[in-house]
């Protein structure tokens, strides 16, 4: 099997909200949209696919899911702190502040306007 994408499908109460959110604060760009559908891309990253709730395109039992307990976590190579600090300056609210774990990880967490958590990454040398 050769894998030539890989993308995320999340059900959410407003489209145009995620969809603005992730373009404008992440970089995606959108390519394709219609009622109750956006498909967004962006080179280094997963695509994702937005998916108003109660859309018939799903099953009836996944029509009213909502994206929840889902974290879409981005691991960065560097510039973790630049990055927090961009988006907190463009207005978006930090939800979960940088920290450092014990095993190396730094991360912190920001969530879009359907409540999807969005976390960034960077792995460095766990303290001995």
């Amino acid at each position: 099997m050769k894998i030539a994408a890989s993308t995320v499908s999340l059900t959410v109460a407003d489209v145009a909200a995620s969809q603005a959110f992730l373009t404008d604060h992440l970089g995606y760009t959108t390519q394709a949209d219609a009622d109750g559908f956006a498909s967004l891309t962006r080179s280094d990253a997963v695509d994702i696919v937005l998916l108003a709730r109660g859309t018939e395109v799903l099953p009836p039992e996944q029509r009213d899911q909502q994206a929840s307990g889902l974290i879409l976590a981005f691991t960065l190579e560097g510039g973790l702190d630049d990055e927090e600090k961009r988006l907190r300056d463009a207005g978006v609210e930090i939800t979960m502040a940088l920290r450092e774990e014990p095993w190396g990880e730094r991360l912190f967490q920001i969530t879009d306007p359907n409540g999807v958590i969005i976390q960034f990454v960077e792995w460095t040398t766990p303290a001995a």
